[in-house]
């Protein structure tokens, strides 16, 4: 612990305490601790405390003390864009004079970075990424550097690899930190940090590092678990609670399709409910913040953007519609809620899609290393653009960059203008690491299902997930009290959300430029060769029309297994298919029904199918019955003539474009008669993932004369 502060150092952080908060504010001792180490003994600090602590107004205050005693200004590094700005409107009440450099005020800058150099600004707020930008670096933070009052990491777990929230530019202010002149102070603060996480935060920090880390229970916080069948229950459980729930709240979500799924179900259901993403621009996202921090918006549905973000100390409940990948990841996210109440409560409700989303976002860590290899290779003298390295090596783009920002960090590579060069230093694949950290994800991802199973207290579970060493039984959530799940799901409210999901319209957008480099297609796919907007009927594991969808991909996969559609023939396994879609006909006249919704511009005379190895039978079965209701002519027009591996097996856009260009061709002898030919055409294919087959094998129809080309998906993924 610090020395304990002078009591003129009290006083008057107390008087900028309640110019912040309020005359009846009062500083925590842990509070006054960390200032007295920053601002008093001129050190560095790790604040480990629960949200809504008011960590920020240490910073808030340390900045204002410093300043009066003629100290530079403070440098802010923090993770979003919605905290900053709240950040920025709290300084300014109690006197502190701030700015942000970001991406969405650019026309801004010049002016920001002279008040800067002339001494008006108090504390800069940054992102981390700014940390890499090369005009910022070269202009501004010399100057910062050389002068400053302060250094404040914010959500300071982002440094560390160990962290749930892990950031590869986090890892540059180990530099910013070494450059600092002697004597800088500097504080870190976090609510969402275990044992492991705060040592390597503060040995990062450099030596004497003054820890204050406190007890992590939110005494207002009633958590619960409610495990539910399907998207729909879940749905239809949100539904139900939010109206009966007073005050306004969150309800977080795994991705951004669900953001925008779930808000127009709720408003479906008279709810006011907005999608909050990273998809949303940025004066949206003002906009909205501002409308739920003055109550005006009940709920706002975002994904892990609004994460840390606005803050609202009278969040009265959050829902999770699925769990995040680590229990320490929950705990920051419900930690939105009841800063100011008496009571609030936050519900997961997990999903059985949740893991495999947790895998498709989890580019923690390094890919293996001959991949990484293969990217240290293309970087050469000149730049590479992200678009030429993805020739190179087969990774997701999401994931190259977060790898050329780690080999940037460890000075490997280098960005030269837009693209990327190697800069020759030795560099080495620490395997270990790579995988104590993979380990490390599993093990957060396994306790993220224990906690769903819900065999003892909640909160003392997220508590010891952090390491609390005072984490006991809590007394309010589901499982101390014993307290059933508080909804009770009526029929009717399931079954509207099952016809809602049945009735959105899943977009197909049409790709309009092809993947650079591996096959001979370059630059835009022009209106001659590019397929319309087409529709898919339902996305991948929805409540909706998915469960029909899978149980006839079920059945068609089973009988190929068996050998069924190879012993028939081709009539026999399409008679066979033709059962598989049920004698009912449900999954038929749901694809009507979409096809009736659809808004085409000239109606299609004719139906085809893309090749396929598994599920031939099944395509055409669906056509045929399709054809036979719309009097449409079927027609196999597409033939495969090269055999390739399943696009699952590629990663990004240019190699999945190359292991499908030249694997379809138009079978000339299949067109459909010239009146039809003339006239668009349906293009159905099982399942849409990235585009890339359907593209080709619309290229290939536009070819052969067809004036339109309508993508049709059972499925999207």
């Amino acid at each position: 612990m610090p020395a304990a502060p002078s009591p003129v150092l009290a006083t008057r952080a107390q008087e900028l305490l309640a110019a912040l908060a309020g005359p009846e504010a009062r500083l925590r001792p842990a509070q006054l601790a960390a200032i007295e180490a920053v601002a008093g003994a001129r050190g560095r600090a790790l604040v480990v405390q629960r949200t809504g602590f008011g960590k920020s107004a240490i910073y808030f205050i340390a900045t204002r003390l410093l300043r009066d005693a003629g100290a530079g200004p403070t440098l802010l590094v923090s993770p979003l864009l919605a905290l900053m700005r709240d950040q920025v409107a709290a300084a300014r009440r109690m006197g502190v004079r701030s700015a942000t450099i970001n991406s969405t005020n650019l026309d801004d800058w010049d002016a920001i970075e002279a008040a800067i150099g002339s001494g008006e600004v108090d504390l800069v707020c940054i992102s981390p990424e700014r940390l890499n930008n090369p005009g910022f670096v070269r202009r501004v933070l010399p100057g910062l550097a050389s002068g400053l009052g302060l250094l404040v990491v914010d959500e300071a777990h982002c440094i560390s690899d160990w962290g749930h929230d892990f950031r590869p530019d986090y890892r540059r202010i180990r530099d910013a930190i070494r450059a600092l002149a002697p004597g800088t102070p500097v504080l870190a603060t976090t609510a969402t940090a275990n044992a492991r996480v705060c040592a390597d935060v503060a040995e990062q920090l450099g030596q004497d590092v003054t820890v204050l880390r406190g007890p992590l229970d939110r005494e207002s916080l009633v958590l619960g678990v409610a495990r539910l069948p399907s998207l729909a229950h879940r749905l239809a459980w949100i539904a139900t609670r939010v109206p009966e729930l007073p005050g306004t709240g969150i309800v977080y979500c795994l991705t951004v399709a669900h953001t925008v799924q779930v808000a127009a179900y709720l408003q479906s259901r008279g709810i006011d409910a907005t999608a909050y993403s990273s998809d949303t621009p940025a004066d949206e996202r003002e906009r909205l913040e501002e409308a739920f921090r003055a109550n005006r918006l009940k709920v706002l549905v975002a994904t892990s953007a609004l994460g840390m973000g606005v803050d609202k100390p009278d969040v009265a409940f959050v829902i999770h519609l699925g769990a995040p990948p680590s229990p320490v990841a929950y705990y920051q996210q419900v930690g939105r809620a009841g800063r100011s109440l008496a009571r609030s409560e936050a519900w997961l409700l997990p999903g059985a899609e949740d893991r495999a989303i947790w895998g498709w976002f989890s580019a923690v860590g390094l890919p293996p290393e001959h991949l990484v290899r293969r990217v240290l290779a293309a970087l050469g003298d000149e730049p590479a653009s992200v678009a030429d390295l993805e020739r190179a090596v087969d990774l997701r783009r999401g994931r190259l960059e977060a790898l050329l920002k780690i080999l940037d960090v460890d000075g490997a590579a280098r960005r030269e203008g837009r693209g990327w060069v190697g800069t020759g230093a030795t560099w080495t694949y620490d395997a270990p690491r790579v995988q104590r950290v993979e380990a490390a994800r599993a093990a957060e991802a396994s306790a993220m299902e224990t906690y769903e199973a819900g065999d003892s207290c909640l909160m003392r579970f997220l508590r010891t997930q952090l390491d609390d060493r005072g984490a006991e039984d809590c007394g309010r959530c589901a499982v101390c009290t014993g307290t059933p799940d508080p909804v009770v799901l009526d029929a009717e409210v399931v079954g509207s959300a099952v016809a809602f999901l049945r009735g959105v319209d899943v977009p197909l957008d049409p790709r309009k430029q092809w993947a650079r480099g591996l096959v001979e297609p370059r630059g835009n796919i022009g209106p001659a060769r590019r397929a319309e907007e087409g529709r898919a009927l339902c996305r991948e594991g929805d409540a909706g029309w998915w469960p029909a969808v899978a149980a006839v991909f079920d059945a068609a996969d089973a009988a190929q297994v068996a050998g069924a559609a190879s012993a028939a023939s081709a009539a026999g396994a399409t008679h066979a298919a033709g059962g598989w879609l049920g004698a009912d006909g449900e999954l038929i006249t749901g694809i009507v029904a979409m096809l009736k919704r659809w808004p085409w511009p000239q109606r299609p005379a004719w139906i085809t199918w893309v090749p396929s190895r598994r599920r031939e039978p099944l395509l055409r079965a669906v056509a045929e019955r399709l054809a036979a209701l719309g009097r449409l002519e079927v027609a196999p027009a597409l033939v495969r003539v090269r055999d390739a591996p399943p696009q699952s097996s590629t990663q990004n856009g240019p190699h999945r474009l190359a292991n499908v260009w030249g694997a379809l061709a138009v079978d000339d002898s299949s067109l459909p008669s010239p009146d039809r030919l003339a006239a668009p055409v349906l293009l159905l294919d099982d399942v849409y993932d990235t585009g890339w087959t359907m593209t080709v094998a619309a290229a290939r129809l536009r070819d052969a004369g067809v004036p339109a080309v309508l993508p049709l998906a059972l499925a999207r993924r």
